[in-house]
C-alpha cells in the first residue's frame, strides 16, 4: 500500500508542499511525517495538520487525495518513486523533479514540469501556462524528462526547452516553443499565435489538421514524412499517449527557423489528406 495523504479540507489560502516527496520520506514512520513542515502563505506547519497520513512510505509510493487545487509544488525536486494526483491540483507540480513518475489524474496548474531534468510526468486532464519552461530570469527551462498532456495546455509551453519531450493531446495557448533551445514539443490539437519564436534549435510537430499560422522568419524547406517523427510517435504510443493513424501515414511541411536565431530549429506541419 503506498503512503495516502489525503486532504482534510479545502485551504483559504494556498499551501506549499515542497518536499513531501516518496525519496524523501520513505526512510521516516508515519509520526515523522505528519512532523514535515510545509507552508501555508508565511507560516510554517506540520503537514499533520491539513493532511491525514495513512499506509506505507518504504514503498516509495505516494497517493494525494482530496481537493488538491489549491495545494502547490506538489511533487517539486522529485528524484525517484511514483506519486499518483487524485484531483485537480496546483501550480509548480513536478518543478525540477530529476527522475521517478507523477500521474495527475485531473487537471494541473501553472509551471507544470518547470525547469524539470528527468522522469516522467502525466496529466490526464488539462494543464496551465509555461508547461515544462523556465521560471523568469532563468537560462533555460526543462533540460530532460518527458511530460504527457491528455487535453489543452496554456501559453509558453516549452518556454527556453533545453532538452526532452512534451506531447499535449488537446490545443495549446500562444508562443509554443518560445526561445527553444532543443528538445522536442508534440501537438495534436490547434496552436495560438506566434510558435517557435526565438527558438533557435529542436523540433515542434503539429499533427493536426488545422496547422497555425507561421512567423515569416521561418521558411519552408521541403515536403517530407521524417522517421524521426514515425519513431517519436510510436514511442508515444507505449506510453498510452493517442496518435491517430493518419498521422503515422501523412506527409509533412518542414520549416526552418527561426532564421532571426539562426534557422536551426524546425517545425513540422501535417498535411491533411
Amino acid at each position: 500500500m503506498p503512503l495516502v495523504l489525503t486532504l482534510k479540507h479545502s485551504p483559504d489560502v494556498p499551501l506549499e508542499v515542497e518536499g513531501i516527496t516518496p525519496d524523501l520520506l520513505q526512510s521516516k514512520s508515519l509520526a515523522d511525517i505528519e512532523r514535515v513542515p510545509i507552508f501555508q502563505g508565511n507560516r510554517q506547519l506540520p503537514l499533520g495538520e491539513w493532511f491525514s497520513v495513512a499506509g506505507n512510505p518504504t514503498e516509495e509510493s505516494i497517493a494525494w487525495e482530496g481537493d488538491l487545487s489549491r495545494v502547490h509544488w506538489i511533487g517539486a525536486k522529485m528524484a525517484s518513486g511514483r506519486m499518483t494526483i487524485h484531483s485537480d491540483c496546483g501550480r509548480h507540480v513536478g518543478s525540477e523533479m530529476s527522475g521517478g513518475e507523477i500521474h495527475v489524474l485531473g487537471s494541473a496548474g501553472d509551471f507544470l514540469g518547470c525547469e524539470m531534468h528527468g522522469g516522467l510526468i502525466r496529466v490526464r486532464g488539462h494543464a496551465g501556462d509555461l508547461v515544462g519552461g523556465a521560471y523568469r530570469g532563468s537560462a533555460r527551462g526543462m533540460t530532460g524528462g518527458t511530460i504527457i498532456i491528455g487535453g489543452n495546455a496554456g501559453h509558453e509551453i516549452g518556454h527556453t526547452l533545453r532538452r526532452g519531450l512534451i506531447a499535449v493531446g488537446g490545443s495549446a495557448g500562444e508562443l509554443a516553443g518560445f526561445n527553444m533551445l532543443a528538445g522536442s514539443i508534440v501537438l495534436c490539437g490547434q496552436a495560438g499565435i506566434r510558435p517557435g519564436a526565438g527558438m533557435k534549435r529542436g523540433t515542434i510537430a503539429f499533427l493536426g489538421d488545422q496547422p497555425p499560422r507561421l512567423l515569416p522568419s521561418f521558411r519552408r524547406a521541403c515536403r517530407c514524412r521524417p522517421e524521426a517523427l514515425l519513431l517519436l510517435c510510436r514511442h508515444l504510443r507505449t506510453l498510452d499517449f493517442q496518435i491517430a493513424d493518419e498521422v503515422m501515414t501523412s506527409s509533412y511541411d518542414l520549416y526552418s527557423g527561426d532564421l532571426l536565431e539562426g534557422g536551426r530549429g524546425e517545425i513540422l506541419l501535417r498535411v491533411a489528406a
